[in-house]
């Protein structure tokens, strides 16, 4: 399961990395775009291969279940229009801090097994470690 997880995390910067450079000879909406509409024909063509495509009852699922597609789209939107002004690094590194605090808060709020202060202490290294692997450096605003 490790080895998967850090798969995915190697496929995600992979992503946001052709997505980035799509963006550079487009926009960041249409590399959005781009990346959802070829991302849907392979999904529906492994699906329709392997099975699975209707498998459950979406009816059963609460609203806000179906917040993730646009949450979605526009996290790759974001990453798309960062890369071309913060760079590829710098974009990485800040959306991996964002997903470490919320994955902490999520914990905390839900109630996960855990200690609180473990998890914070944790969260407060990989930002420090963070701001040290970019040389002290603030990000600069996204003005440029």
């Amino acid at each position: 399961m490790i080895v998967f997880a850090v798969l995915a995390g190697v496929l995600v910067g992979l992503s946001r990395q052709i997505n980035g450079r799509l963006a550079l000879s487009t926009s960041a909406m249409e590399s959005s775009f781009w990346n959802h509409i070829v991302g849907l024909v392979f999904i529906t063509s492994v699906a329709l291969l392997l099975g699975g495509l209707f498998a459950g009852a979406p009816q059963a699922s609460p609203w806000w279940a179906y917040l993730g597609g646009p949450i979605g789209v526009i996290f790759i939107a974001a990453g798309s229009w960062l890369i071309a002004r913060i760079g590829a690094a710098q974009t990485a590194l800040l959306i991996i801090a964002g997903q470490m605090i919320s994955g902490v808060a999520l914990d905390i709020i839900m109630g996960a097994p855990g200690s609180i202060w473990a998890r914070s202490i944790g969260v407060a290294l990989i930002l420090a470690g963070m701001w040290v692997a970019q040389g002290g450096k603030r990000p600069e605003p996204a003005d440029r």
